[in-house]
């Protein structure tokens, strides 16, 4: 038989003691599950009961933190859209020559260690709920500006960049491919995480012409 949630020990067995989760703690957890689901699945196909009972929380609660399905995935998107801008932000007064094959690394790692997150995000432009497109492209446009930043503040380079329609094009171009770069790494794996770094050195440099 299986025991209740919150049922008694039995005789014998090692007493657990459950540590009730903070707020922000509580919601770092649903969100966590979500990525998963999300990166498994089409939005369509998840449902908020399957993450509640992962979570192994009520659905009540599920929705005392997230209205509905679509402000959830939402949310879902804007953590790993924020999470992946804290790891790519550009050192001040590092030239960018020296700091994209770290960046790069630093990505990748990102990329390798929260795959379902990274999954999860990109699968949002199909998502077909206005809500969740606008979170994904407002992700998009502000790795977009990250990047036009931190190359108009190198002294080094910001004579000789491209004009800045131009240049954006070429960041969002950049962007795309190592999308499908690192993507298609993770479901095949052909390359090492090395060979994919340079090689999405390689393209940035040919994109923007450093």
């Amino acid at each position: 038989m299986t025991r209740e949630r919150g049922a008694a020990t039995a005789p014998g067995e090692p007493t657990r003691t459950r540590r009730r989760l903070s707020t922000e703690e509580r919601r770092e957890q649903l969100l966590a599950v979500g990525a998963k689901l999300f990166a498994q699945a089409p939005y369509g196909d998840v449902w908020i009961e399957e993450v509640a009972e992962i979570a192994g929380v009520s659905r009540g609660l599920l929705y005392h933190y997230f209205p509905n399905k679509r402000d959830f995935f939402a949310a879902v998107v804007q953590r790993e859209s924020h999470r992946m801008l804290r790891l790519t932000a550009a050192v001040p007064g590092v030239p960018v020559r020296d700091q994209i094959g770290s960046g790069l690394d630093t990505f990748l790692e990102y990329v390798a260690t929260h795959a379902h997150g990274f999954r999860a995000f990109h699968r949002a432009e199909a998502a077909g709920h206005p809500t969740v497109r606008a979170a994904y492209q407002e992700g998009l446009a502000a790795h977009e500006e990250q990047i036009m930043a931190a190359l108009a503040a190198d002294p080094h380079i910001a004579d000789s960049l491209p004009a800045p329609e131009v240049l954006r094009l070429a960041v969002r171009g950049w962007l795309a491919f190592l999308v499908a770069v690192c993507l298609d790494w993770l479901d095949a794996a052909e390359l090492t995480r090395e060979q994919v770094r340079d090689l999405c050195a390689r393209a940035l440099v040919g994109a923007i012409g450093l």
